[in-house]
């Protein structure tokens, strides 16, 4: 039987998933069966999330691998902790290092934008803090699929195919740097199609050395030694001290309250106070109806707001120029506010009083629920992969600015602005659930749309995900997609916001929403912009 499996002629529906004893959201089926199956042999949403999340390296590496970063905000025992396990700067990176390589920006791939990877750390702290099985059995599934394969889903191969004609575009192929990753990635000189098996030997190896010691090996060990060793060979500044001084940061996650919930995120680096902000704008107006043009004027005025802000500001959290606090008050909030007319502007910063990534939600029968993402950041990261490891390494150190004025700018040991940000909802104290979009700079777009459109507009999560989104791409342009009423588009325009017409939903970004009611039953939304499902008993 020929059949086209990314044709598919008729809108696609689907309905919110409930169940009571577990719940594994992600982009991915293998991935989130791999997480269920960890609740259904005693462990809890800890573990279940470690073990997406690792299945997620392997089953969907354009997006993220165990070279990357990652954040989670878990609910356990009536409290909420956050782990912020992105990786710094090398020691011995600067401005000045990179600028006599011949740089005037930092690179996206290559040995220069390598940061240190934090996900692997990540699984090993969750686990040791809070899972009730042994690492060597949450990564099985994950090794077992990179050891023996899978089959290739319709949307993973499009996003695999776009970015190797990508690289093929910018010429990438032939540089020595990247010769692994066209032996692992591309083994037959293309992006594997949908329903073909692709596997990955190295990555199982490596992932079993994970397991074994607790994540030891690839910070301390002989995997960090091959990552030393590769970068010295191809001109990187990442060093084994560098690996072997890291940790992860167990944090406090940041909140504003918008109609009697608390929305959580993590406090930056990552950009997560960007949708805190907006949210914190969009509370001083009342809104109607989802599909009026004010209500998508009003969303898109304080996006634009928030980002002019977020953008100046956000660096990691103890060199930047104003505090979190302040951000998040209610007095620049009001006077933020202020400023949203009836006509489009374009973003800019304030001044506040002083004082290619996958996500995953994960909840148990004993009321534990995880919010988690990771990312290699731009699709497959610096493509520089670490021969005989199947270790990716990420590009996130691209965000850094080489300008020496700007609160981003490129020092040795510094965390990057981070585009990944996990989400959480409680009311009253209590846990309402994980949430996310992955995507770039659209998530925090995507926080606004999906939490908005469940607390203002009274839809169900599956609903919440499905309706068609919004994202500022800069400037006053506006992207749209194509379900968006075209008469709201025609008076937006009027407003003088630049709108264009999104033919297709892969920057639309990708969530996933588990939520818990009194009972204690679980309700998930799952993305249709991909191969999302839930896997859930």
């Amino acid at each position: 039987m020929n059949f086209n499996p990314l044709y598919n002629p008729y809108a696609s529906r689907r309905n919110t998933v409930f169940a009571k004893n577990g719940m594994v959201a992600t982009s991915q089926p293998l991935a989130a069966q791999a997480g269920l199956d960890m609740i259904k042999k005693g462990g809890n949403a800890i573990d279940a999330a470690i073990a997406t999340a690792a299945c997620l390296t392997v089953v969907e590496p354009t997006s993220n691998g165990i070279g990357g970063d990652a954040f989670a905000i878990v609910w356990t025992k009536g409290e909420l902790h956050g782990l912020n396990a992105s990786g710094p700067s090398p020691k011995s990176i600067s401005i000045e290092a990179v600028k006599a390589k011949g740089y005037e920006a930092i690179p996206k791939y290559g040995m220069i934008p390598v940061t240190i990877p934090g996900a692997p750390a990540a699984w090993a702290a969750l686990s040791e803090r809070f899972g009730k099985l042994p690492l060597t059995e949450v990564l099985k599934p994950a090794i077992d699929y990179a050891e023996n394969g899978f089959p290739i889903n319709p949307t993973l191969s499009q996003l695999w195919k776009n970015a190797f004609n990508r690289y093929e575009q910018e010429k990438v192929r032939g540089e020595e740097v990247f010769e692994e990753w066209y032996k692992i990635f591309a083994p037959q000189g293309r992006a594997p199609r949908a329903g073909e098996v692709w596997k990955s030997p190295d990555h199982a190896k490596t992932l079993q050395s994970i397991a074994e010691t607790n994540a030891e090996s690839f910070y301390r060990g002989h995997l960090a030694d091959q990552m030393d060793a590769f970068s010295q060979k191809y001109g990187g500044f990442l060093r084994k001290e560098d690996l072997v001084n890291f940790a992860p940061e167990w944090v406090k996650p940041i909140s504003v309250n918008y109609r009697g919930y608390d929305v959580w995120e993590i406090p930056p680096n990552g950009q997560g106070i960007i949708a805190l902000l907006a949210l914190n704008l969009l509370k001083g107006f009342d809104f109607t109806a989802r599909d009026t043009v004010d209500t998508y004027h009003t969303q898109l005025e304080a996006m634009k707001l928030a980002f002019g802000d977020g953008l100046h500001y956000i660096t990691q959290q103890d060199k930047m120029n104003v505090i979190v606090e302040d951000l998040l008050s209610e007095t620049y909030a009001k006077q933020r506010r202020e400023l949203i007319g009836d006509e489009a502007q374009a973003p800019f910063a304030g001044e506040p009083p002083r004082g290619g990534t996958v996500y995953l939600a994960t909840a148990d029968g004993e009321g534990n629920m995880v919010s988690f993402i990771q990312s290699n950041y731009m699709s497959f990261g610096s493509l520089a992969v670490v021969p005989g490891t199947g270790i990716a390494l990420q590009n996130r150190g691209n965000n850094f600015s080489l300008d020496p004025n700007h609160v981003n700018r490129l020092e040795p040991g510094k965390r990057s602005f981070n585009t990944i940000i996990p989400g959480f909802l409680t009311k009253a104290g209590q846990a309402v659930g994980p949430f996310g979009v992955m995507g770039g700079f659209m998530q925090p777009q995507g926080h606004v749309q999906v939490l908005m459109n469940m607390i203002d507009f009274h839809l169900n999560p599956q609903a919440a995900i499905d309706a068609p989104r919004w994202q500022w791409t800069g400037g006053k342009t506006i992207e749209l997609e194509t379900g968006v009423p075209e008469h709201i588009a025609l008076v937006l325009a009027e407003k003088g916001h630049d709108i264009r017409w999104s033919l297709g939903s892969g920057t639309f970004g990708r969530s996933q929403i588990i939520i818990r009611n009194e009972e204690g039953v679980l309700a998930g939304g799952t993305e249709s912009r991909t191969d999302g499902t839930i896997a859930a008993w």
